[in-house]
């Protein structure tokens, strides 16, 4: 009995010395963290020395309000050129994809069947005006006669009313010939604007006829080009208004560059399905790079605010109070402005009240930010400050073990 006494207290005795040995391993693992969260305070911007940012200055210039939209290219004119009169294609006058200029051959058909109507129609117009002249000079007799009653007054008239018809007969002679003739010029295919021809529609050889849909060619003008596009009907008076006050600048972005035009003139209705309006852009297209078929992003200018004071967007943060921004004080530190906003562009911020031109906002950083805080500062695209000296930046690990 007394054996297992000592033996209960050996075991409880060497419980004791294990507590006692954790307790004393965890506190020994726990000391260096009021060191290293020390050390954080002492050190770098991660761990409560400054905080790096990029500061841009708020300045005073006229803002360009502009809407976007995505658009279309279209030809400013497009032409099906087909035949006007039946006949075998003999002649193909054009390269697919040549630049043409207006009146240029690009096809012809046989004429000999046209030629010979227009030759037809000369002749009988010849043989029509001798009958006239011979009935001219018998009218003349006629009168003559009348005068001495050697005739009657009835055969004047009559031989009157002979030259008369001759007189419209040699008219309807001189129509069939423009007839003819415009039918023979038909023969000749020529372009009707000055512009890009497409892929060829019909060999050389076909048989083509006045009625065929298929056509010839198509003639796309590009030089000036077309830009569709839609904006929602919110946005009509503004649009209509900027156009009362002259021409609006329209920009197109397309793939390598942009594109320079102005508004041509809105639709004349509301599409009700879609409550969207269509505008028409014309753009110069001096280089040839806008196409037709391609979307291309268009920011159409309706207004110029002028003389005021802006700011980044980026450097406008929201709060419960409303917009601010962090403006940088003469010690490196920084306040919480509040804003009161005017128009707002992809970026820049009108602001009407809070900033003044000149003064120095946070553009990046400002999540890390409370007002008072000490800041390294860099302006817009130059390298954030070193510490001051004495101050020791941690490495990332290093900041990460330091945590307490």
């Amino acid at each position: 009995m007394r054996r297992r006494f000592l033996i209960l207290i050996a075991l409880l005795v060497l419980a004791g010395g294990g507590a006692g040995a954790w307790w004393w391993f965890t506190r020994q693992a726990a000391a260096p963290a009021p060191q290293a969260e020390q050390r954080g305070r002492r050190g770098g911007p991660g761990m409560g020395g400054p905080v790096p940012v990029t500061i841009t200055a708020a300045r005073r210039q006229d803002v360009p309000l502009m809407l976007d939209a995505i658009g279309t290219v279209q030809a400013f004119n497009t032409i099906t050129v087909r035949a006007q009169v039946d006949g075998q294609l003999i002649e193909i006058g054009f390269t697919e994809g040549q630049m043409v200029r207006r009146g240029e051959v690009l096809a012809r058909i046989d004429p000999r069947s046209y030629q010979a109507q227009l030759d037809q129609a000369l002749a009988k117009k010849a043989q029509d005006e001798a009958l006239l002249a011979n009935a001219r000079l018998d009218l003349q007799r006629y009168t003559q006669l009348a005068a001495n009653a050697g005739v009657s007054r009835q055969q004047q008239d009559t031989q009157r009313s002979t030259v008369a018809q001759y007189e419209a007969q040699v008219a309807a002679d001189q129509a069939a010939i423009d007839q003819a003739r415009t039918q023979l010029s038909f023969t000749t295919i020529r372009s009707p604007i000055d512009g890009r021809v497409g892929l060829r529609l019909v060999d050389q050889g076909n048989l083509v006829r006045s009625g065929d849909a298929t056509g010839i060619v198509t003639v796309s003008q590009l030089q000036p080009i077309a830009v569709t596009f839609t904006l929602p009907q919110q946005e009509v008076p503004r649009v209509l208004e900027a156009l009362s006050r002259g021409p609006v600048p329209v920009r197109a972005q397309r793939p390598g560059g942009t594109a320079d035009g102005e508004l041509l003139t809105l639709d004349n209705a509301v599409d009700p399905q879609t409550g969207t309006i269509k505008l028409k852009a014309i753009f110069p297209n001096d280089d040839g790079k806008l196409w037709p078929g391609a979307f291309v992003t268009v920011r159409l200018q309706v207004e110029t605010v002028p003389d005021v004071t802006t700011i980044p967007l980026v450097a406008v943060q929201r709060g419960p109070e409303g917009a601010f921004a962090f403006v940088l004080k003469p010690d490196r530190t920084v306040e919480q402005r509040m804003l009161q906003l005017g128009p707002l562009t992809a970026t820049e911020a009108v602001v009407r009240q809070g900033v003044a031109a000149g003064e120095r906002v946070v553009t990046s950083g400002g999540l890390r930010l409370t007002p008072g805080t000490a800041v390294a500062v860099s302006e817009d695209g130059a390298p954030v400050a070193p510490p001051e000296p004495g101050q020791r930046r941690l490495r990332p690990r290093q900041a990460a073990d330091a945590r307490p």
